[in-house]
This record gives C-alpha cells, structure tokens and sequence, in this order.
C-alpha cells in the first residue's frame, strides 16, 4: 500500500504588528533608522488581517509540518519577540513547526539572547546539540535542516552568513540524512543566489553554502527575505535541487507578490522520492486559496 505524502506548508517574512512602543533607549542605532521606515510606511505594506486569512487557510489544509523561514519581528525588539511567540503558537505545536531567523530577528547584537530564548521550541533538533543551529528534525522519511543565515549588520545592510562552523555541521548533517534514505529540506531566511546581487542583502557565503549542496545534496531549499515567489534550481551530486522562494506572508495586494504560502507533497524515501508543490494566497477577489502549481 502506497504511503500518504508528507504534506509541508512554507510561510515566511511575516513581520508581526502592531510595533510595541518602543522605549527611548531601545531606539540607538540601526533601529532608530528601521523605526521611522516603519512609521513612514512599512506598516502599511504587512497586513495582519490578511495574515490570519493565510494562517487559517494554512490551518484548513492540515500540513504534517509547518517551515516559517524568518523576519517574524521588524526590529528584534524583546516585546515583539512575546508577540511574535503567541503567533507563532498558532500554526501549531512546536514540534510540528520549525523556525529559522531572519536578518530583522536579529537586527541588532542586543537582539540575540532574546531571539534564542523566545523561539527555543520551534528550533530545538531531535537531539541535543552544542550549537543552536543547524538544527535537525526528522518526521518520517523527511529530514528538516534549520540554518540561520541572521546575523545583525550596520545602518542599511541586510545581508546573510551562515559561517563555516555552521556550514561544516550542515555538511555533516546532510551525509548522515543520505545515508539514512531521508528526503533532506534545507531551511534558511536570505536566498542562497550565485549570480551578482547586492551585497547590502545577499548571502555573503552563497557559494561556501553552494558547495556543501554540490557535494552533499538535498532534496528542497525554501527560503524567504525576497518577499516575492521564486524557483532556483542548484546542481547536486544528483542532479538539480529546487530552491524555492516564498513571498511574505502578512504582504497587501493580489499581485504575484501579493500574501500567500506554499504546500508541498513529498512522497517516497531519498532515491525514490517524488516532490509537488502549489502556491496558495490571496486572489483577486480577496479570499486566499490555490494560486497554482509550482513549476521545479
């Protein structure tokens, strides 16, 4: 008898709202600049009725697993992270929902005690490990691999690293999941992109992480900071890997870039494997439901 296909809902960049006030100490720095972007503007670009309109779609659909691939916060401020917990309680248990930081989680050096304590259970692995992330949880014949790519840049910048500790522990981490038959999904928040891109947003060590993938495969890369619908495709030891790119979920409009999130099927052990994914958002009528399939 055939097995029932792991179904995984990705949802990214939902940049949770209202922004608690902030005290006056808490606006030095970088996030006095993000704070006015806000003010100015931003605020109006995530919805959060729109949100709950995705979420409960997502609900609806009953996914066996949920990937949330980052800017959760706006500017990592400790209020927002109690926030951003209590939503992120909604789309599930914690060990049915995996999550990965973006570069606004981290916004700031000051940010990262309470970014690490606030999303424990979403990016705790299956076994202990001495670092926080990669993380590895294993649902079935899926691996899911949480990386974090966010760490906290100068004025302006809003680039990615994923570091050589963290990428040799991946490295790793993909072999074992290989040699166990696993269908390996990457997670992590910048788009891995080769070709030019701005340094002030792109994965500064795309191609370090390029490689490891080269070397080691994997089945599926999801990935946000875009907000806007992307399939890439990497060379793995056999053949190519999509990675795919969601748009923000929380974002107006009906435009292709418009709220929306994607649902997979995998099906079958690593070899014997079969991956389908759709689109599902906002349409033009306002109501979320299936956008259409997503071409690999």
């Amino acid at each position: 008898m055939a097995r029932v296909p792991f179904r995984l809902a990705h949802l990214t960049d939902p940049h949770i709202g209202p922004l608690p006030r902030p005290r006056r100490r808490d606006l030095l720095g970088k996030r006095a600049t993000g704070y006015l972007n806000w003010r100015r503007g931003r605020h109006l670009v995530h919805d959060m009725a729109t949100l709950d309109h995705i979420v409960a779609d997502l609900r609806a659909q009953a996914p066996d697993h949920v990937a949330m691939t980052g800017d959760i916060a706006n500017l990592g401020l400790p209020a927002e992270f109690q926030l951003a917990r209590k939503w992120l309680e909604t789309l599930g248990d914690p060990r049915s929902v995996s999550f990965v930081p973006g570069n606004h989680d981290a916004y700031v050096r000051g940010s990262l005690p309470d970014l690490a304590a606030s999303f424990a259970p979403w990016t705790s692995g299956d076994a202990p490990e001495e670092a926080l992330y990669p993380f590895l949880r294993v649902r079935g014949d899926v691996a899911v691999i949480g990386l974090s790519s966010a760490v906290p840049t100068p004025l302006f910048i809003a680039s990615g690293r994923l570091g050589r500790p963290q990428l040799a522990r991946a490295e790793a981490m993909l072999a074992d999941c290989a040699r166990a038959g696993l269908v390996r999904v990457v997670l992590l928040h910048h788009p891995p992109q080769l070709e030019p891109a701005s340094l002030a947003r792109g994965l500064i060590d795309a191609r370090d992480f390029a490689e490891v993938i080269r070397r080691q495969g994997a089945e599926l890369i999801l990935h946000g900071h875009n907000h806007c619908a992307s399939v890439r495709h990497f060379v793995g030891p056999a053949g190519r890997i999509p990675v795919v790119g969601a748009p923000s979920a929380s974002a107006r409009g009906s435009s292709r870039n418009g709220a929306a999130y994607h649902l997979f099927e995998i099906s079958g052990r690593l070899g014997d494997h079969r991956i389908s994914g759709v689109s599902r958002g906002v349409r033009a009528a306002g109501a979320v439901g299936a956008l259409g399939p997503l071409s690999f």
